[in-house]
């Protein structure tokens, strides 16, 4: 006898259907597990039939096939352990086959039958409500997320036995639903790092501030213990709060990539991810046997914070410059190609050395000669082109540090002039924040009069700005005036914005 129920298949952010079929045959006792399962998959045999038994069901003496189709399409992970479980019991008619039309199902099996939770919930309850199916099976643990779905029934299971009775109608499903506009609300009022806290540096404030209100990338040089990692770390906290599409999104990264705080319902903070200069490319973009998400696309509507930029190796920084200019990411793996979103607010920082205090009016340089300039190089002219505000970021003196003084600007005043610097864009019909206009688009936003008009082709005359660098200029420029709540662009705002490009610590336009 063959039964079968559907299980989701996650390929990248997406899913697939797989069919989990199920025939006992005569014969000797065997378990076998075929249509292109990896090794995950095929040790789901033995936390089945440890499952199955210590939740009181008998395994069949016979030969068991269990088949994922379609047989072309690679299986990987243990969320297949439960529609498998469930199909044998259905095959032995422990179960009623009837119980299985339009139910999908997923979940790891523990060894006393427990249900697991699985990474992707989300997707899959998405794919579930796509293809119509009625109800779907998911851990309990894993409830919360796939609820935020409509149009599908998530029934939360913790075990075998329980999933069975649910099946059966013995037990009555208690339905999870959610509210994801409560739960950012209450997740946007949590603390966070404060600009309040950074003593001085009023120049490298001026510039997150552009860059939150307009999602400009950041690079910051100067000498260690100049705050540069304390200004990036409370970058978050100046963004606009994430709306619920924005907030789903970042959910679903997160949860396929095993991210998810077990029972969260969803990511209601921007992110933050720093990963450590030894990264390689693959972690920084995405990729793997079966593709999974990189930092770039896990810091998506965030900050992604690249410490020590100048120690990264020039291959995984040159990875970025397609993501960087494009906003996703596509994997392909063997037959499965996936496409990852990467929008994140890009804040690199660096010492301006090797040793870290060339040009120190306080301390000696001890680096080689030209050792400061092979250290710097390793940022690629294309990636330097591609940072739209670079600030050098001095030494604090001693009055800054253990003097009195009145406490620095709040991050929540902040947050209000970006939220109308982003208001004031949204008026004119933008759907996307300036950094990422086109070039036409960034021409028709800015409305330059004729001194504005004259700086900036004379600086493009005298820096040599490459044809990107003018467009960057241009979109910093647009969201200065928003800042300062003018309509037009004018010789002021691109003057400052040519100060973040011309002048900036890697001496390159």
């Amino acid at each position: 006898m063959v039964a079968k129920l559907v299980s989701p298949a996650l390929l990248g952010l997406a899913a697939a259907t797989v069919q989990v079929e199920a025939d006992l045959r005569p014969g000797l006792p065997a378990f076998a597990v075929v249509g292109l399962p990896d090794a995950a998959v095929q040790e789901s045999r033995e936390r089945v039939r440890s499952g199955v038994a210590n939740q009181g069901f008998g395994l069949p003496s016979r030969r068991i096939v269990v088949n994922l189709a379609p047989a072309d399409l690679r299986k990987a992970g243990p969320q297949y352990d439960l529609p498998i479980a469930l199909s044998i019991l259905a095959a032995s008619e422990q179960l009623d086959r009837r119980s299985l039309v339009g139910v999908g199902a997923v979940g790891e099996l523990a060894l006393d039958g427990s249900v697991r939770p699985v990474a992707g919930a989300l997707a899959m309850a998405e794919h579930a409500a796509r293809c119509g199916w009625g109800r779907l099976l998911v851990p309990a643990v894993n409830a919360a997320e796939a609820s935020l779905v409509h149009g599908v029934e998530i029934v939360p299971v913790s075990g075998l036995r329980h999933a069975v009775e649910i099946l059966e109608r013995r037990e009555r499903a208690e339905p999870v639903t959610q509210d994801p506009a409560a739960l950012i609300a209450a997740g946007d009022g949590a603390a966070m790092p404060d600009f309040s806290e950074i003593r001085g540096q009023a120049p490298a404030r001026r510039a997150l501030e552009i860059a939150a209100a307009g999602a400009h990338s950041v690079l910051m040089i100067g000498p260690p213990g100049g705050g540069k990692t304390m200004l990036a770390r409370r970058l978050p906290g100046i963004l606009p709060p994430l709306g619920q599409d924005h907030a789903i999104t970042l959910t679903r990264i997160h949860s396929v990539a095993g991210l998810l705080p077990a029972g969260a319902a969803m990511v209601v903070r921007r992110p933050f991810r720093a990963p450590h200069h030894t990264i390689s490319a693959v972690g920084l973009v995405g990729g793997g046997r079966s593709p999974q998400p990189g930092e770039i696309t896990l810091a998506h509507l965030g900050v992604l914070f690249l410490d020590e930029v100048c120690a990264f190796s020039p291959a995984a920084l040159d990875a970025l410059r397609q993501p960087l200019e494009e906003g996703w990411v596509d994997v392909t793996r063997g037959m499965v190609t996936a496409r990852f979103p990467a929008r994140p607010l890009l804040v690199c920082a660096g010492n301006p050395c090797p040793c870290g205090f060339d040009g120190d009016p306080r301390r000696r340089c001890t680096c080689p000669p030209g050792r400061q300039e092979a250290y710097r190089a390793r940022i690629s002219g294309p990636i330097a082109d591609r940072l739209d505000i670079q600030i050098e970021v001095p030494r604090l003196v001693a009055g800054e540090i253990v003097g009195r003084s009145r406490p620095a600007e709040a991050s929540a005043a902040i947050r209000l002039r970006v939220e109308r610097a982003r208001a004031a864009a949204r008026d004119r019909g933008q759907l996307a924040p300036n950094a990422d206009l086109s070039p036409g688009e960034a021409r028709e936003a800015c409305h330059l009069d004729a001194d504005a008009r004259a700086l900036l082709a004379a600086a493009v005359d005298r820096h040599a700005l490459s044809a990107r660098a003018h467009d960057r200029l241009l979109r910093v420029a647009r969201t200065i005036a928003d800042l300062a709540g003018a309509g037009r662009v004018d010789s002021q705002h691109v003057a400052e914005a040519l100060q973040y490009r011309a002048s900036g610590p890697l001496g390159r336009a």
